[in-house]
């Protein structure tokens, strides 16, 4: 009988399938794997056992766990909020009254779907909100994709959404640490979005984190200026602009099946070349490209269009992202747009010229040699220069060697020199560093040379059962006593899992899962033998040099009492030892 969420979620869900709905993942042998989410890699050291419904990454950042951990890992979030995330996956209900599972983060997201559900129904019912709900008809948007997308209006008062929150038991400064209110010079607060269409902004469990706000009619400020067409939500412990693409919660599955994804700039390009039946497409909603939003996109495809206004000069915002999209190894391809349309326009008036632009996309290469030698006359000298200018940075910031080769021939070819002056004048050129975004990476503790062999003979004993013969009872001597109680498990078991221990689960667990991974192909008992005389050579040798340091202090102690003699004598034996492995 299952008594509790957690196991009831655990038997519902499939490991590989909820990792898989984050990551790119691949069978290997009975297991899965692929390039680590936790940290940057090339090579996949991240597993996962469909068995054991487990994971872990042998790579640098060492993290593993259960379906709970991962998902506290790759969406930032405490326990509860997992449990939450997973239950709604697995069709679990959970009991609202539990107060272990009502965190600062859940009454967050109560607030953010409560405000959803208030702008939904003022886009619905309010004479304002209709005005607004028929701009977006006007705009081509139908009532099916208002709907899936929860679209709503924000009405004109200073306190529409916070009063109506209140009412609903939420703290004023609770509405504001959500990004919803504002605290004015006197205390008093007001609402942020006033007077606008309003868009969520949802996280990969298509839970809401955060609004945009659009005006859809022009007004004046007090002040005279007016007033800007979007705002957005301010940064909170939901949402950060950097780390989030708008609409992937909706076209994970699409970018994958296509091996690839459409950028676009905002929230009405996303929803309407939706509407229009292209889903594999997401938005920076107002930010450069950053390197967590690339590394989110990586899990996906490697293949990006950007389809937006391209301005490519010196150190434009979409250059700076196009730089490092490149230098994260994205094959890079440029929608070209015609002037004045943007993907929205396009998309809900001809929605088979959006296709024709999608499948006529330039590459980075041609788009940049295109561009730039349309601009100057490649016959003259300055011509000639200007355009070097321009492309050695590029080509100096490209880290395929054999890409960069093709950009060096071509760029030599099209001013009419020799390669050997382009390759001259590359290394003279300076390129502006890409300003990356620095995560906060734990210390990793380095596991010493005793601790990878005392792990590789537990494998050896997972691996084959009957080496744990080869062990005799002194030698349980020679492991550290957390590795003792591993051993003496597997041996009591005969290398095999049978009510794993509290205690002792995360470990045996990762040795499983780490003897999974291992081919077949070795002799096994010979690795096995030669590992324990290797684990009994670095035993002998350290206990010889503390025998060492303590002979010599013993030899300076004049009151030692024969004390250097008797250590000596167990330096001799423990000598003769070490000749004998």
């Amino acid at each position: 009988m299952i008594n509790s969420p957690i196991e009831d979620i655990k038997n519902r869900l499939d490991i590989v399938d909820v990792i898989r709905s984050y990551i790119k993942v691949h069978k290997a042998g009975t297991n899965y794997r692929a390039v680590c989410p936790f940290h940057n890699e090339k090579k996949p050291s991240f597993f996962i056992s469909p068995t054991k419904q487990i994971w872990h990454c042998f790579g640098s950042c060492s993290e593993g766990g259960d379906i709970f951990k991962f998902v506290m890992k790759i969406e930032g979030v405490e326990f509860g909020d997992a449990l939450r995330i997973l239950a709604q996956k697995a069709g679990v209900e959970l009991k609202k009254q539990d107060p272990k599972l009502v965190t600062e983060r859940q009454r967050m997201y109560e607030i953010t779907n409560l405000a959803c559900r208030f702008f939904e129904t003022q886009l619905e019912q309010s004479l304002a909100g209709k005005e607004a709900k028929k701009y977006l008809l006007d705009r081509g948007m139908n009532e099916e994709s208002i709907n899936k997308w929860k679209l709503g209006y924000a009405p004109d008062v200073w306190q529409g959404l916070s009063d109506f929150l209140v009412s609903k038991g939420y703290q004023k400064n609770e509405i504001e640490r959500v990004g919803l209110a504002l605290k004015g010079r006197t205390g008093n607060y007001y609402d942020r979005f006033r007077g606008r269409i309003i868009f969520p902004i949802f996280d990969l469990s298509s839970q809401i984190i955060g609004f945009g706000g659009r005006i859809f009619k022009q007004v004046k400020r007090f002040d005279g200026q007016e007033e800007a067409k979007y705002i957005n939500s301010p940064a909170t412990s939901l949402y950060d602009k950097s780390r989030v693409l708008y609409g992937l919660n909706k076209a994970g599955i699409e970018i994958r099946k296509n091996n690839k994804c459409i950028l676009v700039e905002g929230y009405m390009d996303v929803i309407m070349t939706s509407q229009a039946g292209f889903e594999n497409v997401v938005a920076t909603s107002g930010t450069a490209l950053t390197p967590y939003q690339l590394r989110i996109l990586k899990r996906y495809s490697d293949n990006l269009l950007t389809a937006f206004d391209m301005d490519l000069a010196g150190g434009s915002a979409t250059k700076r992202g196009i730089d490092l999209a490149q230098e994260e190894g994205f094959n890079i391809k440029i929608v070209t747009m015609p002037e004045g349309k943007d993907p929205a326009d396009i998309s809900s008036e001809r929605p088979e010229e959006f296709q024709e632009l999608v499948d006529s996309a330039k590459s980075i290469h041609d788009f940049y040699f295109n561009n730039t030698f349309s601009k100057y006359d490649k016959n003259t000298i300055e011509g000639k220069k200007d355009i070097s200018k321009i492309l050695l940075p590029v080509i100096k910031k490209i880290p395929n060697k054999i890409e960069q080769a093709i950009w060096v021939q071509d760029l030599a070819k099209g001013l009419g020199v020799r390669e050997e002056n382009i390759l001259e004048e590359l290394g003279k050129t300076k390129v502006e560093q890409i300003e990356k975004y620095q995560e906060e990476e734990k210390q990793l503790i380095k596991k010493t040379r005793k601790e990878l062999l005392e792990e590789r003979l537990a494998i050896l004993i997972i691996k084959r059962p009957e080496n744990a013969s080869l062990i005799k009872k002194e030698d349980l001597a020679l492991f550290s006593l957390d590795e003792v109680t591993v051993i003496d498990y597997l041996i009591e078991n005969n290398g095999k899992i049978e009510k794993v221990p509290d205690n002792l689960k995360d470990k045996v667990n990762y040795m499983f899962l780490r003897a999974e991974t291992e081919l077949d192909d070795i002799d096994y008992e010979k690795e096995f033998i030669d590992c324990l005389d290797r684990l009994k050579d670095i035993v002998v040798r350290s206990k010889l040099n503390n025998l060492s340091n303590e002979i010599r202090l013993a030899e300076q102690d004049n009151s030692s009492d024969g004390k250097a003699q008797k250590l000596s004598e167990e330096f001799n034996q423990e000598a003769k030892l070490l000749k004998e492995i």
